[in-house]
Order: C-alpha cells, then structure tokens, then sequence
C-alpha cells in the first residue's frame, strides 16, 4: 500500500448528512465531512488530546467535534475550540491532525494521502465523457471485495482470463486473438493502457453485447484496460465507431486483505434511464464471477517477485504495472506494513499530509515506510 496517491474516500451523496463519515484506508481511520459552505473535508480521525475518534463525534458550526472532550477542528485540521480552556484562552498550536487536499469529482470524494506538493502529485484519472451530452453514466457503485487491491488491478489489466472466469461474455478467446495480436503497452506518467481488437465473426460477444447494438458477434470489437498508480483501473469495449463502454474502477485499500472498489460504468449508447439497472445488474453479475475466483487466490497479496509466479506473453500488463509498484517501492512511498501492525495500540499514526512540510511540532507519528 502507497502513500502520495488519490484515494476514495465516499461518494458525494454520503456527505450530505449531518454526522461526518469515518472511513478506513491503508489500514488508517479517516473522517470526512462538510464545512457550512458544503465543501468536503478529510482528516485523520485520531484527537490529539486523549485519542479519540473525530468520525464518532458530530458536527458544529462546520467543524467536527471529539465526542470524548468537544475538542472541534477545522476543515484544515486546526483545534479551533476547547470547552475546558478558560475564556480568552486559545488552543494549543500543537492541536492539529492532518488534513488532506481534497477533489470531489464524478459524485466521489477523493483525497490525496501524502505529503507532496501540488505540482508533484499523480492525478486522478480524467473521465473526459463524464459530463458529454453523447454518454450517461450509470448511478456510482460501491461494493467490498475480500481481496488485496493489487490483486483486483490485475485481475482487471488481464485479457486473458475472460473466456475463462465470464464464460457469458465469449470473446476474447487466447487462442486466436492473442496469438494474432500480441498486446503492446501505450504508456503514461503514472501507468499505461492496453488495446486488443478481436476480428473473429464466429465469436459471440456476450451478455453486454446487447441485441440493441446491432450484433452479437466480436467482428470489429476492440476492448482493453489501463491504470494509473497502483489504485485505478480503466476498462474500455468498443463494439463499434458509436457503441462503446468505458469502465472506471477507484479502489481503496482498507486493508491488507480488503477492497473498497468505487465502480463507474459510462455508456455511448442505450441512452435511455431505465436502462440504468438492466446493465448494473449486467455488470455486478460479472464482478460476481471475478470475486468467486480472487477470493480464493493464493498468496493474498501480489508476490514480491515474479519468479513465485509463472508469467506468459498474455502477463504483461501485469508485469508492467508490477514494475511500476517496484518504482513507487523505490521512492519509499510503500507502507511498512508489518511495523504498522507491531506497533499498533502502542503509537497512533497518520499518513503525512503536505502540511508537515511546511510546519513542525506534531502529536501523531507519520505512518511507517518502508526504506527503499
């Protein structure tokens, strides 16, 4: 798990009560919630005065409030009132958490969990259709798999598997299209992206090839899938020129062994709302098949290296997104995980938010990294 990329945290609609919203990431508990203006804010859940957890207290005039003492902070984190303090006195400057940059986009809260500064970060993935008169985007799905995230990228970045794990969809079959067109990596700052066209008319394309697109077969179809950091995952089918779908998966980890996937589904076609369901369901029957299988993968987590795996021509995009995670390994940005867990209950930690460049003196440790 890495620190220094976009996270989500909740959709915008789980924002919109009156109570703030705890979540947990990278093993690390986080509370959002919105000021009086309706801007979303995220901070680390821990209250510097005896440890208690912002996300099980409330909100007060735009801040959130400790339920152990009224501690109440601000959106950028500060302690801004101490009931027990005497009048006229002020908070101490050490009374802070970290606040994280926040972005709210395509009905989703992201936030930024590290330290670099603006100009530095990776960037969310750019769903450019997202507000084109010409696609609709299905209602935002969020569902929990009981899996490592690296495991669910690369489930997604794995052509092959299809004819096998969603026998419904036919197409792609390895033995022909595969061997016809080897897969060729295009790639960007913070990952790459991959296409296949599948050009065998015998082939049956499967349940999201509805009637209503014209055909039922794989003439013509070109499908493949992308990633940027190791937490996003693109997949994209286009049946023809105007009939396409592009998929977009925002993972969080919450856990070594846990995945909170925030499903988008974008259409160019079959424009209609009561549509909306029928491909939802389409689309949860085939994450259903994946789950069934990646719930039971041995080890849990992506081996440290590739030779406790035996990996073919069809691998590399897993290959590839794996030297990716070697990079962000190398610029210490992983989370030490075992330390994490040894000291837990002893030492509370947060993710180092950019504020910790800028100003010193802070209760909760930075959170372990591994050294690279």
């Amino acid at each position: 798990m890495y620190i220094n990329f976009w996270y989500p945290v909740a959709t915008s609609e789980e924002l919109t009560g009156e109570q703030p919203r705890r979540v947990q990431i990278l093993g690390l508990k986080f509370v959002a919630f919105r000021d009086t203006q309706g801007l979303a804010h995220v901070l680390s859940d821990t209250c510097v005065h005896r440890g208690a957890s912002l996300g099980k207290g409330r909100l007060k005039d735009g801040c959130v409030e400790c339920p152990y003492h009224g501690w109440r902070y601000d959106g950028d984190g500060r302690c801004v009132a101490i009931p027990s303090l005497a009048e006229g006195e002020k908070p101490p400057a050490r009374a802070k958490v970290d606040s994280y940059p926040v972005q709210e986009k395509y009905g989703i809260v992201f936030a930024f969990l590290g330290d670099l500064p603006a100009d530095e970060r990776p960037p969310i993935w750019d769903v450019s259709e997202f507000d084109q008169p010409d696609w609709r985007a299905n209602r935002l799905v969020v569902f929990e798999v009981d899996y490592y995230y690296e495991r669910s990228i690369e489930n997604g970045l794995d052509p092959a598997h299809n004819e096998f794990v969603h026998p419904n969809q036919g197409a792609p079959q390895v033995q022909h299209d595969f061997r016809k067109h080897p897969i060729e990596i295009e790639e960007h700052p913070w990952g790459g992206q991959f296409k296949v066209s599948f050009d065998h008319p015998d082939q049956e394309i499967g349940l999201l090839a509805s009637k209503e697109i014209g055909h039922d077969k794989a003439n013509g179809v070109v499908a493949g899938s992308g990633h940027l950091g190791p937490n996003t995952l693109v997949t994209m089918i286009h049946f023809n020129e105007t009939n396409m779908f592009h998929q977009y998966f925002f993972e969080a980890p919450i856990d070594n062994s846990h995945t909170r996937i925030f499903f988008l589904n974008m259409r160019h076609f079959m424009m209609e709302p009561e549509k909306d369901e029928m491909i939802i369901d389409i689309n949860m029957q085939i994450a259903k098949e994946d789950i069934d299988v990646m719930s039971e993968v041995d080890p849990i987590r992506t081996p440290s290296t590739n030779s406790k795996e035996i990996l073919l021509p069809t691998d590399r995009p897993i290959v590839r997104y794996r030297e990716w995670l070697r990079d962000w390994d190398a610029r210490g940005w992983r989370i030490d995980w075992k330390t994490l867990q040894a000291q837990r209950g002893d030492v509370a930690f947060a993710i180092p938010s950019p504020s910790r460049r800028a100003s010193k003196n802070w209760v909760l440790d930075p959170v372990p990294l591994l050294t690279p």
